[in-house]
């Protein structure tokens, strides 16, 4: 009975992580949509981008309303994009992920903010190539002291890792550019290493560079082959 009453809690917490992550999700949204335009993420109101119809309180509940609306806007019925409940879905998997690891801890809090951030920076760089400094640079700081005090990484190991992940990345643009007077490497890309390793410290960004490389490579060349393009063509890393 006591083993029945604890997996029953246990179940109703995950799924209170997994809503609560999805929750965010959808926030995350809103901020990959109106960042890039240097548009507020508070006002307006989530609205439909084809018609600008507000979007009612029932309409807006993350995955669910997707599904329910059959991925169409209420009032216009025009197409509504399937990134909302994918951003959704995935930020709640790996909130609930980050709680199994974690459990309910600063730890958890920290490292699920960071992930958050991380997804919104990704989906920004898919679409426009850039990543915004209004996460990075503040995020620089904020994330070398969460290393430290949350997720008690030692000073000097954070330290380390925002100079050295800054510090790789800055040394293969230039000489790159040096070589192949082009730029192959933009400054979003330091300061997002500088910000990762600060947080997880420099042992971490050997893993980073291996599988992002690894994973960069093979997605920017299928990418190249299906468009025709050369080796000039631009893949967000």
């Amino acid at each position: 009975m006591e083993r029945d009453i604890y997996h029953m809690t246990s179940l109703v917490i995950d799924l209170f992580v997994f809503v609560f992550g999805a929750i965010v999700g959808s926030f995350l949204n809103v901020c990959i949509w109106r960042l890039p335009e240097g548009g507020s993420i508070i006002s307006p109101p989530s609205h439909c981008p084809k018609c600008g119809r507000m979007i009612r309180f029932y309409d807006n509940i993350p995955i669910l309303s997707y599904l329910l609306l059959g991925g169409r806007c209420r009032d216009c019925r025009e197409t509504i994009s399937i990134r909302y409940p994918i951003v959704e879905f995935i930020t709640a998997t790996l909130a609930l992920l980050l709680f199994w690891k974690f459990g309910m801890s600063w730890a958890f809090l920290a490292s699920f903010v960071f992930t958050a951030s991380l997804l919104v920076i990704t989906f920004i760089d898919i679409d426009h190539q850039i990543i915004p400094d209004v996460i990075s640079l503040p995020g620089i700081p904020i994330f070398f002291l969460a290393g430290i005090f949350l997720m008690r990484v030692s000073f000097w190991e954070a330290l380390g890792g925002l100079m050295i992940g800054g510090g790789i990345l800055y040394a293969i643009a230039v000489s790159y550019e040096l070589v192949t007077k082009r730029e192959g490497m933009g400054g979003g890309d330091i300061k997002l290493l500088a910000m990762m390793g600060g947080f997880l410290g420099w042992k971490s960004l050997i893993f980073i560079l291996l599988f992002s490389s690894l994973t960069g490579a093979v997605i920017g060349l299928s990418v190249m082959v299906a468009k025709g393009a050369n080796m000039k063509y631009a893949v967000p890393f």
